[in-house]
């Protein structure tokens, strides 16, 4: 019996390992953005949510008018759901890599 059990858990673990729509909570979304862009939760709206493998990719728009484009990536692992910092550009402009300013 536990021959059988344990190869059922690592294929359903790796199963959900990748998935950012499992991973990435609507909650997640809202907090990483709030960071990236230093704006309270309630001056931005989030919006054409798109999970792509391990990859959530959603416009945001602020209320003074500001649209954006951003991503975070998300995984589950044994000790539970990971989620990345979002990146941020403002629509139209390229991606900057918030690491490098």
């Amino acid at each position: 019996m536990f021959r059988f059990i344990v190869p059922s858990l690592l294929v359903a673990a790796s199963a959900l390992a990748g998935c950012a729509s499992i991973a990435v909570t609507d909650d997640a979304i809202v907090d990483r953005t709030s960071a990236a862009l230093g704006l309270d939760r309630q001056s931005f709206t989030i919006s054409n949510r798109v999970d792509d493998g391990t990859t959530t990719r959603y416009a945001v728009h602020t209320r003074n008018g500001q649209d954006y484009r951003c991503f975070v990536g998300g995984s589950i692992s044994v000790l539970g759901r990971s989620v990345s910092e979002a990146v941020c550009s403002r629509k139209g402009e390229p991606a900057a890599n918030p690491l490098l300013r």
